[in-house]
């Protein structure tokens, strides 16, 4: 939820000293959706899965893993927006279940603004008369980013978007906040990206590209690492082979141009 500006307040009539606080560290968006990716088992890969991970298989796993989740005292199943495949047979009933949440935070007048979480295939970037549109795969009406945010979101998510439109093959999955207007705009509050390959495997270069192809073959599982909230020039695990005989397989990338750097960290 969104709220206004608050008024400043009021100077205390008699000091008071503050009590001791623990304020633990808070999941960003992109941490959010590597989370949902993880506890929704969509980080691991057989070669037997081959043709069998879709949208909708992707989608169930979301929303599974969501419904296990709690925010506020509701299960984050109830404030996730996770897009149905179409078919057109079905299409006024998806209409209809797609509104019927939408309802739910579509402003209504002054006030605090609803918010719900919306995690979705980008099917396309394109201007609008102020801002810019996200298109979303399986959704008939975009989400709206003011230009400010688009830009930002370009220059975080470059290489993101570089490596998606690189290849028709791989997809971009956005996560974001979003609220609705009283006129049933969608806009995007806070928002993050994340490209995945062909199995819906997260990856954050070729590299770790090259290596998910070359496991990809593979019947016994691989299980893809995630940053959350680690900083992007952090050493993280890239791959696991949970399965691998004597012992689990950890598989590190270090780029040549870090290497003494990434190096050291690992020792430490």
């Amino acid at each position: 939820m969104k709220r206004g500006p608050r008024a400043a307040p009021g100077a205390a009539s008699e000091a008071s000293e503050r009590g001791i606080r623990s304020e633990p560290k808070k999941l960003s968006l992109r941490a959010m959706l590597h989370y949902l990716w993880e506890a929704g088992e969509l980080t691991e890969w057989r070669s037997t899965w081959a043709g069998r991970r879709g949208w909708g298989r992707v989608r169930t796993s979301l929303l599974n893993a969501a419904g296990q989740m709690t925010a506020r005292g509701m299960t984050l199943a109830d404030m996730l927006f996770v897009p149905e495949v179409f078919h057109s047979d079905d299409k006024d009933g998806i209409a209809a279940r797609r509104a019927a949440v939408f309802k739910g935070v579509q402003a209504a007048g002054s006030g605090p603004r609803k918010l719900m979480m919306i995690v979705a295939e980008v099917k396309d970037f394109s201007a609008a008369r102020e801002g810019q549109r996200i298109g979303v795969r399986h959704m008939p009406f975009p989400l709206m980013i003011e230009e400010g945010a688009w830009r930002r979101l370009a220059a975080r998510h470059e290489v993101e978007l570089e490596l998606w439109r690189s290849n028709e093959a791989f997809h971009l999955i956005v996560i974001a906040t979003f609220g609705v207007s009283a006129a049933g705009i969608a806009a995007v509050e806070e928002v993050s990206l994340m490209v995945v390959n062909e199995h819906w495997l997260p990856f954050e270069d070729i590299h770790e590209l090259r290596l998910l192809e070359k496991l990809g073959h593979l019947k016994r599982k691989s299980v893809k690492g995630l940053r959350f909230n680690l900083p992007r020039d952090a050493p993280i695990v890239s791959v696991t082979l949970p399965e691998q005989k004597p012992a689990p397989v950890a598989m590190f990338i270090v780029p040549p141009s870090a290497e003494g750097i990434m190096n050291r960290r690992l020792r430490r």
